[in-house]
C-alpha cells in the first residue's frame, strides 16, 4: 500500500505537469510547422525560425532560475509547514521575475543584435525578434509563479495554464501567419497575446484558490538578508549552470548553421524537435522529484525521501524506454509533421533526417537519468552539485565536437550531445555519494543546504 501510495503521490504531480511540458515542444511543433508551410522555402523559413526561437531559448534558460529556485525552497517551506514563508517566496519570485523582464526590456536592441550576429541571423529572423522580445516578461513571470505552485505541490494550476497558453499561442499564429500573411513574424506575435494571457489566467487562479492560505506580506521578511542570500546562492548556481546549457543549444544550432547547407540545419533542427518532445516529457517527472523531494526534506522524512527518489528514477528509465519505441517506429511519420511535401527540398530533408535518426534514438536512453537528477538537485537545493556536474558535462561537450567535427562531421555534433547528456546524469549520481548527500538532509536532526 506505501509504494502504491507513493506511486500516486508522483503521478499527481508529474502527469499534470507531463501535460504542461508537452504543450510545449508541441508550441514549438505547431510554430516549425506554420514557417515549413508558409512560402515556397521550407528550409530557409525554417532555418530563420530555429535562430530566433535558440535566442530567446537563450533569454529563457538563463532567467529559468526563477522557476527553479523558487520551487526547491517552495517546497521545503511546504513539508515544515511554514506557510508564512510560502507567501514571501512568492513575493520574491515575482519581484525577481518583474526586474528581469524590465531590464530585457530595457537592452533588447544590444542583446538581439549581439544574438543575431553571433547566429548568422537574417532579416526574417530579425523581424522575428524584435516582436517576440515583447513575451518574454510574461515568460519569466510564469516561470516564478509555476515555481511558486510546483513547490506547492500544485501542478494542475501550471496545467491549465500551459493549455491555455499554447490554445492561444496556435490558433493567434495562424491567423497571423497565414491570415495576414506575415510568415514568422506572426508566429512571434501569437507568442505576445499567449504569453501575457497565461500571466493574467496563473493570477487569477492565484486568488481564487489561495487568497485564504496567503498570509500578511511582511515586507521585512521579504527582504530578509538570510533569506535573500540563500535565494540568490541557489540561483547563482543555477544561473551559472544555465549558462552551461545555453551554450550547448545555442552552439548546437551555431555549429548547425555554420555547416552552410540550409537542409542540414533543417534536419537538425527539427531532429532536435523529438529529443524535445521526449525531455519535456520526462521532465514531468522530474518536476515531482522537485517538489517531493523539498517536501521530504522539509518535514524530516527520510523513509519517505528513499522510496520516492526510487521510483522517481524508475518513472523516468520507463519515459525514456516509451519513447526509444515511438522513435524506432515512426519517426518517418514524424519528420513528416515538419515539412511540406511540396517543396522543393522536402525529400532531401527526409533523407537526410534517416541519415541521423539513430542519434535521436540513442539519446533518451542516455538522458533517462539527468532528468530526474537535476529535480531531485531542485528540490534539495544543492545546486552546487547541479553547477559542477554541468560543467564538466559542458568541457567534454566542446571537446569531443571540436575532436572529432573534421573526421565525421554532423556526427560529432550529435555524438558530443549524448554524452553530454548521459554524463550529466552520472555525475550527479557520484558526486552525492550516490545520492546518500541528499538523504541525510531528511534525518531527524535540521541540516544546513546549499
Amino acid at each position: 500500500m506505501e509504494k502504491l501510495r507513493m506511486n500516486r503521490e508522483i503521478l499527481r504531480i508529474a502527469l499534470p505537469n507531463i501535460v504542461s511540458n508537452i504543450t510545449v515542444p508541441l508550441m514549438g511543433i505547431a510554430a516549425t510547422a506554420i514557417a515549413g508551410h508558409w512560402g515556397n522555402d521550407s528550409a530557409a523559413t525554417i532555418g530563420s525560425l530555429a535562430i530566433g526561437v535558440s535566442i530567446f531559448n537563450f533569454i529563457y534558460w538563463n532567467c529559468s532560475f526563477v522557476r527553479m529556485g523558487t520551487s526547491g525552497l517552495t517546497a521545503q517551506a511546504f513539508g515544515a509547514g511554514d506557510f508564512s514563508e510560502c507567501t514571501h517566496m512568492l513575493v520574491r519570485a515575482v519581484a525577481v521575475a518583474l526586474m528581469l523582464g524590465l531590464l530585457i526590456i530595457i537592452f533588447q536592441y544590444p542583446l538581439g543584435e549581439a544574438a543575431l550576429w553571433l547566429m548568422n541571423g537574417s532579416e526574417m529572423t530579425r523581424a522575428y525578434y524584435y516582436t517576440r522580445i515583447w513575451a518574454v516578461p510574461a515568460g519569466i513571470l510564469l516561470f516564478g509563479l509555476n515555481g511558486w505552485y510546483n513547490g506547492m505541490q500544485n501542478a494542475m494550476i501550471p496545467m491549465c495554464t500551459a493549455i491555455t497558453v499554447n490554445i492561444i499561442h496556435i490558433l493567434v499564429s495562424l491567423w497571423f501567419a497565414f491570415g495576414r500573411d506575415m510568415g514568422i513574424v506572426g508566429i512571434a506575435y501569437g507568442s505576445v497575446v499567449a504569453q501575457w494571457s497565461g500571466v493574467t489566467l496563473s493570477l487569477l487562479l492565484l486568488f481564487i484558490f489561495y487568497r485564504r492560505r496567503l498570509t500578511r506580506i511582511d515586507w521585512r521578511r521579504t527582504i530578509d538578508l538570510t533569506a535573500l542570500r540563500r535565494f540568490f546562492a541557489v540561483n547563482r548556481d543555477i544561473i551559472l549552470r544555465t549558462l552551461c546549457i545555453v551554450a550547448v543549444y545555442t552552439f548546437f544550432t551555431g555549429a548547425s548553421a555554420r555547416m552552410d547547407d540550409t537542409a542540414l540545419l533543417a534536419v537538425n533542427t527539427l531532429l532536435l524537435q523529438l529529443f524535445t518532445l521526449f525531455s519535456y516529457m520526462n521532465d514531468g517527472f522530474a518536476y515531482a522529484a522537485e517538489a517531493l523531494t523539498g517536501r521530504f526534506i522539509g518535514a524530516r522524512n527520510e523513509g519517505a525521501l528513499r522510496d520516492c527518489l526510487k521510483r522517481c528514477l524508475l518513472w523516468g528509465t520507463a519515459v525514456s524506454l516509451l519513447f526509444v519505441g515511438i522513435y524506432v517506429g515512426w519517426w518517418h511519420e514524424l519528420v513528416g509533421i515538419f515539412v511540406d511535401r511540396d517543396a522543393a527540398d522536402a525529400d532531401r530533408i527526409v533523407f537526410l533526417a534517416g541519415e541521423y535518426i539513430g542519434w535521436i534514438i540513442a539519446i533518451p536512453l542516455a538522458s533517462a537519468m539527468p532528468f530526474i537528477m537535476d529535480g531531485i538537485m531542485v528540490g534539495a537545493t544543492h545546486s552546487r552539485i547541479m553547477r559542477n556536474s554541468m560543467f564538466w558535462s559542458t568541457v567534454a561537450y566542446f571537446a569531443i565536437f571540436y575532436t572529432l567535427y573534421g573526421v565525421i562531421g554532423n556526427n560529432a555534433l550529435w555524438l558530443a550531445f549524448t554524452l553530454y547528456m548521459f554524463l550529466r546524469g552520472v555525475l550527479q549520481y557520484f558526486m552525492t555519494d550516490r545520492l546518500r548527500v541528499i538523504y541525510r538532509m531528511a534525518a531527524a536532526e535540521p541540516h544546513r543546504t546549499r
